[in-house]
């Protein structure tokens, strides 16, 4: 059976699942209230989710007795079982500067990490830099992270110079990376191609409203 993908901006009621990948992912995560303000405030800020509908949970479901009172009010009170939230199997945010997208976070839960869904999330946000008016999409890896290094130079990422000691975790080196420019005819077709073999390569995968614009399939092509 093959699964189904479902890219769409990020909500608040999201942010435990956010969460959860980001503690797996990183070893400084960002508070909930962080993600709250770039969802209702930053108006720069553009931040998606990777929904994975019909997937079993990727997390074990909360056990503690407040959790379980607070579902079963619901219950009572909707006289209907509650519906779980759709497993969230990643999640990327940019934000837009002048002409410059810069991706802020990426990442995708372990569980799922090798199978291309990193690269929908990195394609969604070409798609949200080409829709607000980006020239380029920017963004800083670890000097360390070579298995991403090597997903953004597919994409036509160059090295640009290097933020000493960016991480404050390890003192670790940031490299910082650009895209070619956005409006280049030939780096469109590129990517063009790119989201095509992605497609032949994963399937059904949707894109819902992102930037404001309507729903549009991944291989939209250029």
């Amino acid at each position: 059976m093959a699964v189904t993908y479902v890219v769409r901006p990020m909500r608040v009621e999201d942010i435990p699942q956010v969460q959860a990948i980001e503690r797996h992912s990183f070893s400084l995560p960002w508070p909930a209230h962080a993600y709250r303000r770039e969802i209702e405030s930053n108006r720069l800020a553009h931040y998606i989710v990777l929904e994975l509908p019909g997937h079993e949970p990727l997390e074990p479901p909360a056990s503690t007795w407040l959790d379980g009172l607070r579902r079963l009010t619901r219950q009572l009170a909707e006289a209907t079982p509650v519906r779980e939230p759709a497993p969230i199997g990643g999640y990327a945010g940019l934000w837009l500067m002048v002409d410059e997208a810069h991706i802020t976070t990426i990442a995708v839960h372990p569980k799922l990490r090798g199978h291309g869904l990193g690269e929908v999330l990195l394609v969604a946000m070409f798609d949200i830099a080409e829709a607000i008016g980006a020239r380029w999409l920017t963004l800083e890896v670890r000097v360390t992270n070579f298995v991403a290094q090597r997903l953004y130079r597919k994409y036509g990422f160059s090295e640009q110079g290097v933020r000493k000691r960016y991480y404050s975790d390890n003192g670790e080196d940031a490299q910082i990376m650009w895209s070619e420019a956005l409006d280049d005819p030939d780096y469109h077709r590129r990517l063009a191609e790119l989201r095509q073999a992605l497609q032949r390569r994963l399937g059904s995968v949707e894109l819902r409203p992102l930037a404001g614009r309507d729903a549009v399939p991944l291989d939209r092509g250029g």
